[in-house]
């Protein structure tokens, strides 16, 4: 995300697409990159629908928001009540893990 992110605010997007994809259009990948980067919006308010996406998706004359910087960005959001509780020597290793809270979403881990 954070090469993504790069590039799109550097106005370089185009860095992004795969130089084998001589099919299609730029500007639908590009369109495409923007919607995902609208749907990781660090506020979950500010991220479309699905809804949304897929009409973003099926309609090109559709005009797309600004994204503005992703939830997982550089990944320097902490969650305050797991850092409150942490110890001196557990402080010094979170503080390498880096990591955001997503109250949207539960991963359920099952082995295979």
């Amino acid at each position: 995300m954070l090469k993504a992110w790069k590039n799109w605010n550097g106005g370089t997007v185009s860095n992004l697409i795969d130089p084998t994809l001589r099919v299609g259009s730029r500007s639908e990948m590009v369109r495409c990159i923007h919607i995902g980067l609208l749907c990781v919006q660090e506020n979950v308010a500010s991220r479309p629908t699905m809804a949304s996406v897929v009409l973003m998706l099926s309609s090109s004359s559709l005009s797309l928001s600004a994204p503005l910087r992703p939830a997982f960005f550089g990944g320097t959001s902490v969650d305050s009540e797991a850092s409150a509780s942490t110890t001196t020597a557990d402080q010094s290793k979170s503080k390498s893990v880096k990591f955001t809270t997503n109250e949207a979403s539960i991963t359920d881990l099952v082995p295979r």
